[in-house]
Order: structure tokens, then C-alpha cells, then sequence
């Protein structure tokens, strides 16, 4: 097991790239076969999702598109509450089939805004991807079609995720052990 210090936090490995890795393909797998014949656009969502965007991506093997939202809603170690729309969805989605991206839902209003705010936009369907949810942490009703890996409510980093945008570039997964 690895420890790694950022900042002024030490973490410890948690998920290994081989378990991400594998986790991510299972879900390419049942997004193909769920979405065969749909051409689903799929909204990334910045800054955390970018890794978990691209492996996913790879491994889809059906016509689609791509796309990226950044919302913002933490400092350090600790959600704000509010979500602050930083770079807004350029792409027509009306009459769309909608596959969310998302890093980690933890209490669910950041994927709750974005549900609210992308059905005035009139898709077809909105489905929500997740690397990682945190059942036990969710304050909002939300449809989690596809996750890799429900978890614990432990702060992480690593794979796209971060610690006051440090730790985004590691392979694994690191859960917070001091700090």
C-alpha cells in the first residue's frame, strides 16, 4: 500500500489503476449495449471526470460524441454547497440521448442542478455515468445509471480527482488517512 503526502494531507492507496482500469471497461461494455443505435453525446464534466472520460471513450465502441462542462462546487477537502456553472454547454441536446460524466457523486446537488438544468434543454433521455458515488453522503434523489464503484464517505484523490487541484495525475485511487 502506497502513501503519498500532498500538501498537508497524507493519503493512502485505496483502488489500484488495474481495479480502475477494469471497473471502467465493465461500464464501456454495458453503455455500448444499453446505447447501440442511440448516438449518446456524452457531457464530461471538468475538471475531475477528464481521466475517467477518456479511458471510458476508449473503450466505447458505438457511434457517439463528446462534450465538457466545468462546474465547481469545492475547496479543499469540503463541498461549498454551491455549484458555480464555470464553462456552459455549447452543443444542441434537444431530442438527445445524454450520458452525464461525473468523477464522483457524493451529496448529489451538483448532479441534481445539472439534471434540472440540462432538462430544459429538452434531450431525449439523461443518463448519469459516475467513476464514484458515496451512498451514504446523498442529501438528493438521484438516478445513477451507471458506477464503477459505490464507496465509503472518504475524501480521494487520484484518477482526475483532487486535493485543492493537486493529485489529479496519480493512477490510483488514495484515500485520506491525517490531515
Amino acid at each position: 500500500m502506497s502513501i503519498v503526502k500532498i500538501k498537508d494531507k497524507t493519503f493512502q492507496t485505496s483502488i489500484s489503476a488495474a481495479e480502475i482500469k477494469q471497473r471502467v471497461k465493465d461500464l464501456a461494455e454495458r453503455i455500448n449495449r444499453d446505447m447501440a443505435g442511440k448516438n449518446p453525446l456524452f457531457l464530461s464534466v471538468l475538471n475531475g471526470a477528464f481521466m475517467f472520460t477518456a479511458d471510458l471513450l476508449r473503450a466505447i465502441t458505438i457511434p457517439c460524441e463528446v462534450s465538457f462542462v466545468k462546474l465547481a462546487s469545492y475547496e479543499g477537502v469540503t463541498s461549498t454547497g454551491k455549484v458555480k456553472e464555470v464553462i456552459g454547454l455549447n452543443v444542441d441536446i434537444s431530442g438527445r440521448t445524454v450520458v452525464i460524466l461525473e468523477d464522483i457523486v457524493d451529496t448529489g446537488h451538483t448532479m441534481r442542478q445539472m439534471l434540472d438544468s440540462l432538462q430544459t434543454r429538452n434531450p431525449a433521455s439523461i443518463h448519469v455515468c459516475t467513476l464514484f458515488v458515496k451512498p451514504d453522503k446523498l442529501e438528493e434523489e438521484v438516478d445513477i445509471d451507471y458506477a464503477a464503484f459505490s464507496i465509503p464517505n472518504d475524501f480521494i484523490v487520484g484518477y482526475g480527482l483532487d486535493y485543492d487541484q493537486q493529485g489529479r495525475n496519480l493512477p490510483e485511487i488514495y484515500t485520506l488517512v491525517e490531515g
